[in-house]
């Protein structure tokens, strides 16, 4: 009795994190759009004659002056972050997604120039002219909502046939455990979009490289996984 409220437990487990998964993914799917086009939009505009009083499309670039910088901040859940000040002494807080090439390198009193675009801080360069975006920076978005779509879609796919296949064959240990090999390959596609969007990240590749890397590998594990699942129901025994 006990092991069957386990194995309950386990497939409503995986049928729940299986279709929150595919939501995300959903959305995900639907977001990509939007950041091309805010992508587009912040490659296409024009530089501001003068200081915008107001959020505009055109970007400026202001020079801060370092406050603080935390860059330690995501040991404890949060995003590296600094408080940058404007030669009038105003303070801009700013978060970053990741420690990055000009993030790392802030120190107390050091320069940095910004560009404001639509009244926000998209962007900071240093003096050796490395550049990275902020928090709220419209680049590397859509390549973010692409791989995160293919994590979750693929996984909760899986997640979801794995869940409830079981229900179909209660009982029946074959159909258990083939159903165990399609979860199981639905993480590790999810886990190669994750690393494929990583790698593509860190080598500034274009957005088309993460589905042309990702879908080999995601072919060669449906095959696995097909292979696996009739092998589990082939075997005799139980």
């Amino acid at each position: 009795m006990g092991s069957r409220v386990e194995k309950v437990a386990r497939s409503a487990t995986w049928l729940l994190v299986g279709v929150v998964a595919l939501v995300a993914g959903v959305a995900m799917v639907f977001e990509i759009r939007g950041a091309l086009e805010r992508e587009r939009e912040f490659r296409a505009a024009p530089a501001c004659t003068s200081v915008p009083v107001e959020a505009s499309r055109c970007r400026w670039e202001q020079e801060f002056t370092v406050r603080k910088a935390d860059m330690h901040a995501g040991e404890r859940g949060e995003p590296p972050q600094a408080e940058l000040l404007l030669p009038s002494g105003d303070a801009w807080d700013v978060a970053f997604r990741n420690t990055g090439p000009v993030a790392r390198r802030m120190e107390p009193g050091g320069k940095v120039v910004g560009v404001i675009w639509h009244g926000q801080l998209v962007e900071v360069r240093d003096a050796e002219g490395r550049r990275q975006q902020t928090a709220l920076g419209p680049m590397g978005w859509p390549e973010d909502r692409l791989g995160g779509a293919l994590a979750c879609v693929s996984f909760g796919v899986t997640a979801l046939v794995g869940s409830l296949w079981p229900l179909f064959a209660p009982g029946n240990r074959r159909h258990a455990t083939a159903a165990a090999m399609v979860r199981w390959h639905g993480v590790g596609m999810g886990v190669a979009a994750v690393l494929t969007l990583w790698v593509q990240a860190a080598n500034d590749w274009p957005m088309w490289t993460i589905p042309a890397i990702w879908g080999p590998l995601a072919l060669f594990l449906l095959a696995s996984m097909v292979a696996f699942a009739v092998a589990a129901l082939a075997r005799r025994g139980g």
